[in-house]
C-alpha cells in the first residue's frame, strides 16, 4: 500500500511542525518585528521533531540552526512510527541527517550483531555518509565502519569482528563480506538504501535484490532518491510491504542560480578553449567533465602542461590515489579535476565555481547531474558545455528542450573569450592580487582635524574610540609593507645606476611575462554552424576528431602525419612522438584531428621543417607533409600538390557517403592517392601503413 504524503497533508502524524517551507522562512524573518507574544509564530527547531538532549548536542557541534523540509518530514516518522518509507530528496538537502540522526539516537547500547545497514552506489559516498554517522554520535556507540572495493578487504573484516552497530558499504564489497560470513544481517532493524535512482541506473538492481533478500525481513525499510522512477517502486513493491512516500512541496530538482552556457567550438580546439575559460574565469574551481578515460589523461595532461593545478580521476586511478586527489582538490591545492562520469559519482565539494562538459552529455539526466556540482548553498556558478558544429542542430537543441522541461534554466549560446580579453583580466587579477601583497591597497582614511591641527601645531586629539571617521575624511597613501631586508642589498644593486621604475617593469616582465604572453594560446578558428546533411561531412571522425576544423595558428605550420587511431595512436602519443621526436615541449604539438589512418596537427614553424625533413631522409618515420588547406604558406609545396590530399578534389572525393558515415570520405581520399601509384615522390597507402608499423615497432621499446 502506498500513500504520498507532502508538505500539506502531515498534520495527522505531525501536527504543527510540517508547515511549508515558505511558511517556514517568514515566521523567520518576522519573528524579531512582531511584539505581540500571542500573535508569534512558531519557528520549527531541532526541538520539534522529537530528538533528545543527547542528539541535539550533536547537532549543535555541527552547527546545523534549522532543520530543512526533507528532515522536517523524515525524523519524527522515524522515531515515532514504524512504517517503510520512501524519501524523494536532492543531493545537498540533508538527508543524510534525515535518517541518521534518528537511527543514531535509537542505537545507543552496544550489541553483538549489526543493527543498520546503509547501501551507497560509491565508495566517496560511503566514506562520506559514515563520517557523517560518526559525527552524530558523541558518545562510545553505536559503532560505524564503511566497507568499499579497492581498499583492504582484510582492515574491514577486523573492524567488523571487533564489533560495529551501523555499516555503510558499496554493494559489491557488502556481498563479498556476506559471503565470506563476516557480515550478517540477518537481525537488522534498519535497511538504507541511499541514492536510489543512482543505484539503478549504475546496474546495481540484482545486488541490491540479492542482499535484500538476506536481509532481516522484518527490519524497517528507508529509500531516499532524487527522482522516484517506475524501477524504484517496483523494489518498494517487492521488498517494503506498506510504506510512505514522502518529499518537500514544489520541489524544484536542481538549484537554478548556474549560468548555462554552450560554446560552439571544434574538437581540436577544445584544449585552447578550456584554457581559456580557466584563465579568464577569477579563482576557477571545478570540474572537467569527459566521457571516456583516455579523454581524460589526454585533458589532463594538455592542462598540466600550460602550468594548471589539474589531475585525472577516472576508473583505472587506484582507490588510495583517488583519495590523495579528492583530499587536495577539497583543500584547493588542485584547482581542476579531469574526471568520468562514474569516477565522479559521490564527489561532493562546497565551493565549486564551475562545470565543463568537454564533450556533449548523452541525455539530459546527465547533464543535470554534472552541473548540480556546482551553485550549492544559494552560491551562483557557471556551467559550459563545449559543442561541436555538427551536434548543435539536434544533438543540443535535444539537450536544451530537456533542460527547459525540467524546469532546470536554459543553455544560452557563450563566446569564447579572445587572446586579449583573457590577456587583460589575468593582468588586472595579478595586479590585484600583487598590491595586496604588498600593502597597496590598503587605504585608511584620515580625520581632517587631526591634518589641520597637524599643519598648525597644535595638539592632535584623537577621536575617541568608536567614533568612526566622518564620510568626507580624506584617505591616507597607503604604506608600502617592509620587506625582508635580506633583498634591500639585491634591491639597491638592481636599481643602481638605473630608472627605478624600469626596474620593477623589468622585474614584473620576468616573473609574469610568460603568464601574459600570448605565446601561451593558439588561434581558435571562427565556426559556421549550418544544418542539412553536409554537416555530417564537416563532422567527426572516431573520438569525435574534427578532420578539417583547425587551422595553423600564427608562426605554425599544419602537417598530415601517416599515423591514425588503426596504428594504435591517440592524441597523446601523437604528442609524445613529436615530443621526443623534435625535443619540444608536448604542449607545442597543437590542435590534433584524429583519423583512422592519419591525423592533422600544428607544430611551430621551424619544428615542422625538421619534422619534415626527417621524414624525407628516415624511412622508419611515418610519411608526412604539410596540409595546403590550412590556409598558411605552402612550405612543402612541391610534396601536396602531387596526389590526392594536396588537390582540391582529392581530400574529399565526392560529397557523396555511404551507410558507414565516413567511409566515403576515406574512400575518396585513398582513391585519389591510389591513382597516383608510380609516380615520384608520392607514397601509397601501403607504404605509409608500413612505415606507420615499423615505427610502431620501435615506439613500444622506447616507451
Amino acid at each position: 500500500m502506498t500513500r504520498g504524503i507532502s508538505m500539506e497533508n502531515t498534520e495527522e502524524l505531525n501536527q504543527g511542525i510540517t508547515m511549508p517551507q515558505e511558511e517556514i522562512n517568514a515566521d523567520i524573518q518576522n519573528e524579531a518585528a512582531d511584539t505581540n507574544p500571542a500573535e508569534e509564530s512558531d519557528v520549527i527547531s531541532f526541538e520539534d521533531l522529537g530528538l533528545d538532549q543527547i542528539t541535539l548536542e550533536a547537532i549543535k557541534k555541527k552547527g546545523f540552526v534549522t532543520p530543512s523540509p526533507i528532515q522536517v518530514l523524515a525524523i519524527p516518522r522515524l522515531l515515532n512510527g514504524d512504517s517503510n518509507i520512501i524519501a524523494r530528496a536532492r543531493t545537498g538537502t540533508g538527508k543524510t541527517a534525515a535518517f541518521g540522526l534518528p537511527i543514531v539516537q535509537n542505537i545507543r547500547t552496544e550489541s553483538d550483531h549489526v543493527r543498520a545497514i546503509i547501501l551507497e552506489p560509491t565508495r566517496e559516498l560511503a566514506m562520506q555518509t559514515c563520517t557523517e554517522m560518526t559525527s552524530f554520535s558523541t558518545g562510545r556507540f553505536p559503532r560505524t565502519a564503511v566497507v568499499y572495493g579497492g581498499a583492504s578487504m582484510g582492515e574491514q573484516i577486523r573492524s567488523l569482528r571487533r564489533g560495529v552497530e551501523i555499516v555503510t558499504g558499496t554493494p559489491g564489497r557488502i556481498q563479498d563480506l556476506m559471503e565470506r560470513g563476516v557480515l550478517d544481517i540477518s537481525k537488522i532493524e534498519y535497511f538504507i538504501l541511499d541514492e536510489g535512482d543512482e543505484m539503478l541506473d549504475m546496474g546495481f538492481v540484482d545486488d541490491i535484490e540479492n542482499i535484500f533478500s538476506k536481509a532481516n525481513p522484518d527490519c524497517r525499510v528507508l529509500l531516499f532518491s532524487a527522482t522516484i522512477p517506475a524501477p524504484i517502486l517496483k523494489i518498494a513493491q517487492k521488498f517494503m510491504g506498506d510504506y510512505e512516500i514522502v518529499e518537500e512541496e514544489g520541489v524544484v530538482e536542481e538549484p537554478l542560480l548556474i549560468d548555462q552556457k554552450y560554446w560552439v567550438v571544434r574538437d581540436g580546439d577544445k584544449i585552447e578553449a578550456l584554457t581559456r575559460l580557466i584563465d579568464y574565469s577569477p579563482d576557477f574551481y571545478g570540474i572537467v567533465f569527459v566521457q571516456k578515460k583516455t579523454d581524460a589523461d589526454y585533458v589532463c595532461k594538455a592542462l598540466d602542461e600550460r602550468g594548471l593545478q589539474v589531475a585525472a580521476l577516472h576508473g583505472d586511478i587506484p582507490q588510495s590515489q583517488r583519495e590523495k586527489i579528492l583530499a587536495r582538490f577539497r583543500s584547493g591545492k588542485t584547482r581542476v579535476v579531469v574526471a568520468t562520469d562514474v569516477a565522479a559519482r559521490g564527489i561532493d565539494i562546497e565551493g565549486l565555481t564551475h562545470v565543463v562538459n568537454y564533450d556533449l552529455p548523452f541525455d539530459g539526466a546527465t547533464y543535470v547531474h554534472r552541473i548540480g556540482r556546482t551553485g550549492r548553498a544559494g552560491s551562483s556558478g557557471i556551467a559550459v558545455t563545449f559543442v561541436r558544429p555538427e551536434e548543435t542542430r539536434r544533438k543540443l537543441g535535444f539537450l536544451r528542450s530537456a533542460v527547459k522541461r525540467s524546469a532546470k534554466g536554459e543553455m544560452t549560446e557563450g563566446q569564447i573569450p579572445s587572446v586579449e580579453e583573457v590577456i587583460e583580466s589575468r593582468r588586472k587579477r595579478l595586479f590585484e592580487d600583487l598590491k595586496t601583497k604588498l600593502g597597496l591597497n590598503e587605504a585608511v582614511k584620515e580625520n581632517p582635524a587631526e591634518e589641520k591641527a597637524a599643519d598648525d601645531n597644535e595638539e592632535i586629539i584623537p577621536l575617541p574610540e568608536g567614533v568612526e571617521v566622518p564620510a568626507e575624511a580624506s584617505v591616507k597613501t597607503p604604506h608600502l609593507r617592509k620587506g625582508d631586508p635580506a633583498f634591500d642589498i639585491m634591491a639597491e644593486e638592481l636599481c643602481k645606476d638605473q630608472n627605478p621604475q624600469e626596474v620593477v617593469a623589468s622585474l614584473l616582465s620576468v616573473v609574469y611575462g610568460s603568464m601574459l604572453s600570448k605565446k601561451r594560446y593558439s588561434k581558435i578558428s571562427p565556426v559556421s554552424v549550418r544544418g542539412g546533411r553536409n554537416d555530417r561531412d564537416r563532422g567527426d571522425d572516431r573520438g569525435g576528431r574534427s578532420r578539417r576544423g583547425a587551422q595553423a595558428g600564427e608562426n605554425q605550420i599544419r602537417l598530415y602525419v601517416q599515423m591514425g587511431w588503426h596504428d594504435g595512436y591517440n592524441p597523446k602519443k601523437i604528442a609524445d612522438f613529436f615530443s621526443s621526436l623534435l625535443h619540444i615541449h608536448g604542449r607545442d604539438v597543437d590542435a590534433i584531428d584524429m583519423a583512422d589512418k592519419f591525423c592533422l596537427l600544428n607544430l611551430p614553424t621551424e619544428a615542422a621543417k625538421k619534422a619534415l625533413e626527417l621524414s624525407r631522409t628516415d624511412s622508419s618515420i611515418p610519411h608526412m607533409h604539410q596540409d595546403s588547406k590550412s590556409g598558411g604558406d605552402d612550405f612543402d609545396s612541391r610534396r601536396s600538390s602531387r596526389g590526392g590530399y594536396g588537390r582540391r578534389d582529392g581530400f574529399r572525393g565526392s560529397r557523396g557517403r555511404d551507410r558507414d558515415g565516413d567511409r566515403g570520405f576515406r574512400g575518396g581520399y585513398e582513391r585519389s592517392r591510389s591513382s597516383s601509384r608510380g609516380r615520384p615522390g608520392v607514397h601509397t597507402s601501403t607504404q605509409r601503413n608500413s612505415k606507420a608499423a615499423i615505427f610502431k615497432k620501435g615506439a613500444a621499446k622506447e616507451y
